[in-house]
């Protein structure tokens, strides 16, 4: 074999390459220089993270699945899922809140008014999903708040259980029943300073402390009818069709960051904590370092789903819309199951909020109850296996 040229760089020599894709650098600091530092302080005060979202804007990234015609990044899913993963290894509140606003944005790049579309992509706009209702609970895709003619304009009245960012965004994709037209529902872009809008009590929970997460009422709101997304009566398909596939990927991605960032900790903390009167680190135990190894595998194994459905998604395989249904599902049951394992492994330490381990625990059980919840799921997963419609 003939030597190779001088010249020829060699495995020593090489610089290393950043494969991380742009946005992913353009978050970077944001997350070093305000994400993380605020974590703690989002949760234990449930302050909504607005120098978090405002460093998101002028970084660019709250216009990273707006359209370049409007001035976006005009990235997708794959996009979506790996910014709100990355956050979420951080913050949880955060990135529920990025979730819902890219969730949101996806509506309203198909359906939405061109200026809205601007300002999002400016990154001078937040907005996020006012699905659920007190009447129908989970069942997102059922609203039982009313859309009513009046004077030329129409008239919503509701009453929302959780709207992430409730009080803080800028406006809410909101469902409601259809307006003349058959069909479940019809989606409104509902402004903030509506008149007739109101809050509920601040959000006060067990994680997600703060993602402004609040019971919402309309009361007389009115609207003009160009404020309708998509066909009166079509909002079942845009909520399926359109909403679902960026939702799931995106909470699995939440799920999957949360576990990830969990492992983490529990990893550093069992190899750098040591047993004095054994001279041995909590990792020479064989059953902490299978506690670590579980993590890590049920972790990866999450993340490979999600990869694969993205793909799956991307290529219009057969298997997207079951992979879909699934990916939520197991990557909320990884994180719950994860944090739990690091929280054991952590001992008392992981009771002490400065590590994070116990609000990565508290933030994980959020996804198994957020609509469509595990359970809800499973039953659309088994209806598709067996061969019945799903919905």
């Amino acid at each position: 074999m003939s030597p190779a040229p001088t010249d020829a760089p060699t495995a020593s020599s090489e610089a290393p390459v950043d494969l991380k894709p742009p946005y992913l650098v353009t978050l970077e600091p944001v997350v070093t220089d305000v994400v993380g530092p605020a974590a703690a302080e989002v949760d234990r005060d449930g302050v909504y993270p607005i120098d978090a979202l405002n460093s998101l804007g002028r970084a660019g990234l709250l216009g990273l699945v707006s359209s370049p015609a409007v001035g976006g990044m005009g990235e997708g899913p794959r996009a979506a899922a790996a910014v709100v993963q990355e956050l979420a290894r951080h913050c949880g509140s955060t990135a529920m809140v990025v979730l819902m606003h890219y969730a949101a944005t996806s509506v309203l790049e198909v359906h939405g008014p061109d200026d809205v579309r601007e300002a999002i992509a400016a990154g001078r706009y937040v907005t996020t999903l006012a699905f659920s209702e007190t009447g129908s609970r989970s069942h997102f895709w059922a609203p039982l708040s009313t859309a009513t003619p009046e004077g030329g304009q129409v008239r919503l009245d509701a009453s929302k259980s959780w709207v992430t960012s409730a009080g803080q965004a800028d406006g809410y994709v909101w469902s409601s029943r259809p307006l003349a037209a058959e069909g479940a529902s019809t989606l409104w872009l509902v402004p903030a300073d509506a008149k007739g809008l109101s809050v509920g009590p601040p959000f006060d929970g067990l994680g997600l402390r703060g993602n402004h997460s609040s019971p919402m009422k309309a009361e007389g709101v009115t609207v003009g009818t160009d404020g309708m997304l998509g066909p009166d009566g079509g909002g079942f398909d845009v909520m399926i069709g359109t909403v679902l596939p960026w939702f799931q990927v995106m909470n699995a991605a939440f799920s999957v960051g949360t576990a990830d960032a969990a492992t983490v900790k529990a990893a550093s903390h069992a190899a750098s904590t040591r047993l004095q009167h054994l001279d041995q680190s909590l990792a020479d135990n064989p059953v902490v370092r299978g506690h670590v190894a579980r993590m890590r595998v049920t972790t990866d194994s999450a993340l490979a789903l999600l990869l694969d459905t993205l793909t799956a998604m991307e290529l219009s395989r057969a298997d997207a819309i079951l992979r879909v249904l699934e990916v939520k599902a197991v990557a909320s049951e990884t994180a719950t199951e994860v944090t739990d394992l690091a929280m054991r492994v952590c001992g008392g330490a992981a009771f002490r909020k400065e590590g994070g381990v116990e609000r990565h625990f508290r933030d994980s059980r959020a996804a198994t109850v957020m609509a469509p919840t595990t359970d809800a799921l499973y039953d659309f997963i088994g209806r598709a296996v067996c061969g019945l419609p799903v919905f």
